[in-house]
């Protein structure tokens, strides 16, 4: 085979064939540009593939990475510093974060005055450091609390670069990491402040090092590789607990269970990477163990984890294999060519690129499948294991060619998701009141546009010639959405029209200063922005809250934040104990959780002295 692997050299020339025939992992079909055929095991003749022109450019060792990284760029640097935090997760951790650098206790994780004992320590740390790193501690703008998000997503999209070379030459890894880069889900994972981008940046790297330790078939100990697989599962479990252990753990056993060989693995060092995994982990977990008298575990593990496999939390529950109907959208554009691809990856189900792809993926997806709570992210670490053999297949010139109907399920599943995408970019503003983005229609519509292209493309084959125009699509369509169409969406971003509504509220345009309390509004969004002093307040607590104003002879700025719900309560109470209240602002919208209609009001007590000739000057 003329595009090796690394692995691939080490070993003897047939290495790569199973029964005879080129396996899906060789990359061989696709790695000769010169005219000429060859007979594959039944006989057939068969005219190698001539690669497109970038793949010929780009499929290479040295300038694959860079193509890599510019693609994601495209990808995921849109909306980092415009898109308003979204609710709830992304906070959640944000604000959890935030008040460790006002406490300066980085291992206790709260939200506000409560423990927030769901997730390790990892992501927090990370989301500190960058913090600290850019200058700006605990007053950090949103984007910066995003930073180890979009470098997860920039390394899983690297990594699996790295890791799919273990099997198929550049060209293929290439695809196989332009597949990760390109999918919806790690998008959207990439501009949020949580774990899972670089919890999948480090199940990815443990993978790649796993798949080079199982194909080396000894056990001759790889000390390299057993040091990067261990520190990467050290890494995951600091950052998500047991998902990253449970991928890779269920692949280990899956590979030893296909192949009927277990002595591969000693290749990993299992009792000395155990202990150096265990130093790794347990320092932080011995400190929230003893910082929290062990409540943190019965929280973590009792309730959230236990919690989520037994029933769906927080309305995400949902019955088996919704993840498999939710990754034909969330993989997009894999699932079209996964279509294309499936009848050459079945012939070559025996073939190691195969079997690992089938050991990393099937077992942990039907875990998936079986727990309760379903998020459409879940499955996201189990993404380049359908990219694997998909990339192999293509450059094997997997086509539609001869099926039909698969040929145009592929089509559909290609051109549908984005030229739906286009159209709610459109109308979905006028649903909510709103104009549209005109440079976000634009641009979206094109990438639409694209999407089809690619989709006509796919039907005329070799699908490999259909990948181009699906990244022109999802770059465009990534600008649109990310860079104009969401932020013009401000019926979603209540939260922050909130805080715009304060500063001009006469004399309480500083909010390091200002006092604010809500009642029926209780995004931890509003809570981000607005600051950790921020109080979740019954409509009575509300009322006796402004009338403390009164009190302190007005010279503070007192702010109740009242949803129209609790708005009648609210009144009732300030009638009761004497407050005059005064709107000094509304704010209604859409509440992007739920998608329920809300209308704040902004109440002061009519006695505050924010509206004094001091407080107007201050303001102006």
């Amino acid at each position: 085979m003329a595009d090796k692997t690394d692995e691939q050299m080490e070993k003897q020339p047939e290495a790569g064939k199973t029964n005879g025939t080129e396996t899906v992992g060789g990359d061989s079909s696709g790695s000769e540009d010169a005219p000429g055929a060859a007979q594959n095991g039944s006989g057939a003749v068969v005219t190698p593939m001539k690669k497109p022109i970038w793949l010929r450019v780009f499929g290479h060792d040295i300038t694959a990475p860079f193509l890599l990284l510019l693609l994601s760029l495209v990808l995921f640097v849109p909306g980092q510093w415009t898109v308003p935090p979204l609710d709830r997760d992304e906070p959640r951790f944000t604000q959890a974060t935030k008040q460790m650098l006002e406490t300066d206790d980085y291992i206790d994780i709260r939200f506000q005055d409560q423990a927030r004992h769901k997730k390790p320590v990892g992501i927090y740390w990370l989301q500190a450091a960058a913090a600290k790193l850019t200058g700006h501690g605990a007053d950090a703008p949103l984007w910066v609390y995003r930073l180890p998000s979009i470098i997860g997503a920039v390394l899983s999209v690297l990594a699996s670069f790295w890791m799919a070379r273990a099997f198929i030459g550049p060209a293929g890894a290439l695809l196989v990491s332009g597949f990760v880069a390109l999918a919806i889900i790690v998008g959207v994972e990439a501009r949020l402040a949580k774990t899972d981008a670089m919890l999948f940046a480090t199940i990815i790297v443990a993978q790649g090092a796993l798949a080079r330790i199982w194909l080396k078939e000894t056990k001759e100990r790889a000390w390299g590789l057993a040091f990067l697989f261990w520190t990467a599962l050290a890494a995951s479990v600091l950052i998500k607990g047991p998902v990253g252990l449970m991928v890779v753990g269920l692949t280990v056993v899956g590979l030893m269970v296909l192949r009927r060989k277990v002595a591969w693995f000693m290749a990993a060092s299992p009792i000395i990477g155990f202990i150096w995994f265990v130093l790794l982990v347990s320092p932080w977990f011995v400190a929230i163990w003893i910082a929290t008298d062990g409540t943190f575990f019965t929280e973590a593990i009792g309730k959230d984890l236990l919690g989520k496999v037994g029933q769906g939390q927080e309305g995400h529950g949902a019955p088996p294999l919704t993840h498999l109907g939710a990754m034909l959208g969330v993989f997009w554009p894999l699932p079209a060519f996964f279509l294309i691809a499936l009848p050459m990856i079945w012939r070559e189900r025996k073939s190691p690129l195969v079997v690992f792809a089938f050991a990393w993926f099937f077992p942990s997806w039907i875990v998936f499948e079986l727990v309760a709570t379903k998020l459409p992210h879940y499955t996201m670490p189990l993404l380049p294991a359908l990219a694997l053999p998909v990339a192999a297949a293509l450059m094997e010139g997997a086509s539609a060619q001869g099926r039909r109907w698969t040929g145009w399920a592929a089509a559909i599943l290609l051109a549908v998701p984005i030229v739906g995408i286009a159209a709610g970019a459109f109308a979905g503003p006028f649903v909510l009141g709103t104009w549209p983005s005109p440079p976000g229609a634009i641009l979206v519509a094109i990438g639409a546009v694209c999407a089809v292209a690619a989709a006509t493309r796919l039907l005329r084959g070799p699908a490999l010639y259909a990948v181009l125009p699906v990244a022109a699509s999802a770059m465009f369509v990534a600008v649109g959405v990310w860079g104009f169409v969401g932020p013009a969406l401000n019926p979603f971003w209540v939260s922050p029209r909130l805080v715009e509504a304060l500063d001009e509220i006469p004399g309480c345009a500083n909010s390091d200063t200002r006092q604010v309390v809500t009642s029926g509004f209780h995004e931890p969004s509003f809570i981000f922005l607005e600051g950790t002093g921020t109080q979740i307040i019954s409509p009575k607590g509300a009322a006796e809250f402004l009338l403390a104003s009164d009190r302190e002879n007005g010279m503070s700025c007192r702010v109740a934040a009242i949803e129209s719900r609790e708005e009648e309560a609210f009144l009732a109470s300030a009638k009761e104990i004497g407050l005059v209240p005064v709107v000094r602002k509304r704010v209604d919208g859409l509440n992007i959780n739920g998608g329920d209609d809300v209308d704040i009001a902004l109440f002061q007590n009519a006695g505050s002295g924010t509206e004094t000739k001091d407080g107007n000057d201050k303001q102006q």
